[in-house]
């Protein structure tokens, strides 16, 4: 098997007859010169050693030369060998509470901020594995649909903000539904990791839980907060103009509520693990689910290319320095070959 390993390069191919051009007329031009001291047969004779043909054969090595160092640039390679690769690893998906409630700064810096740093971490670690991110408040969105592609993962986490998900709550059972529809008909073990304060959650979430694991879904859950809460911050773009309060003006507390992730993740089949100002929990999650036999994600050929370009290299080395030899005056036996004569 033969490629090119930057293609792109062929275009500087498309100098060749630019080259030709400016030679042909370079050639006239200096035919043109040679005819205003008189006819070029007297001028042949007194300039026997004058030869065009030196001119055109070096010419000709030049452009070979070109057209060689044009393929170098390409990176010829040969396929030395096939093997197959096998992929293997889980879907997982992570449902992110992302209601004004996760502003609490119980957790440093906050609930959220914290909750986005692990899961980029959890992003780094992972090998083989497809991964997808769905938010969700008062409703449930996807984030990222299931993806290998760990760069774009985190590029989308980092841009996650209560701000994008105008209608607060805390839709649970709604983020379980997208997350049941966006692992699809998948055959590979899968994962579910939610991460909430668990504040004022909505619909029938147990219900979902249970329609889940059927699925061969284990749900994880991680409680973001601690018991003794805090106040819901309000911001004025970055900057922090005050706090959330009730009707009597007293600030509203938003504590964790861990009764119900407790009992998500029991029907889940999966753990609960409380986030800390120390840790958020995501590491031991991610231990129990790299303990879960991986399924055959893709199996691919991939050939082992060697790089071949050393002998065009040699080549134009050759016809180059080939060039350095060939004088445009004519050579000693060539003086006395007059074939017209």
């Amino acid at each position: 098997m033969f490629r090119f390993a930057h293609i792109d390069y062929i275009y500087l191919l498309a100098l060749i007859p630019v080259f030709m051009a400016l030679f042909i007329w370079l050639m006239v031009w200096r035919k043109r010169a040679l005819q205003r001291f008189g006819e070029l047969s007297v001028i042949g004779r007194l300039l026997p050693d004058m030869a065009d043909s030196k001119l055109v054969l070096k010419f000709i090595l030049m452009m070979a030369a070109w057209g060689l160092l044009v393929f170098v640039l390409m990176g010829p390679q040969t396929g030395s060998r096939l093997e197959n690769v096998q992929r293997k690893g889980i879907d997982i998906i992570i449902a992110l509470d992302v209601s004004n409630s996760m502003l609490t700064q119980d957790i440093k810096p906050n609930r959220i901020d914290r909750a986005k740093q692990a899961i980029s971490r959890l992003i780094d670690k992972l090998e083989g594995d497809r991964i997808g991110v769905v938010v969700f408040a008062g409703h449930a969105y996807t984030q990222l649909p299931i993806t290998t592609d760990y760069a774009a993962a985190k590029l989308f986490v980092s841009t996650i903000n209560p701000g994008m998900v105008p209608t607060q709550g805390t839709a649970i059972a709604e983020a379980i539904d997208l997350a049941v529809q966006s692992f699809g008909e998948s055959k590979k073990n899968k994962a579910l990791v939610i991460i909430s304060d668990g504040e004022d959650h909505e619909g029938n979430v147990l219900e979902q839980a249970e329609l889940a694991a059927s699925k061969g879904i284990i749900i994880y859950t991680i409680g973001m907060g601690l018991p003794e809460g805090g106040p819901i911050p309000i911001y004025n773009g970055d900057m922090l103009v005050g706090f959330k309060k009730d009707k009597e003006g007293n600030a509203i507390v938003s504590k964790l509520d861990e009764t119900m992730l407790q009992r998500i993740a029991t029907i889940g089949k999966g753990m609960y693990i409380r986030a800390t100002n120390s840790e958020t929990g995501l590491n031991r999650i991610f231990d129990d689910i790299n303990a879960i036999q991986k399924a055959e994600i893709e199996s691919k050929q991939f050939s082992d290319f060697e790089n071949q370009f050393q002998y065009f290299l040699a080549i134009a080395l050759i016809l180059m320095i080939l060039d350095l030899f060939i004088f445009e005056r004519k050579t000693f036996w060539l003086k006395h070959v007059r074939p017209f004569s």
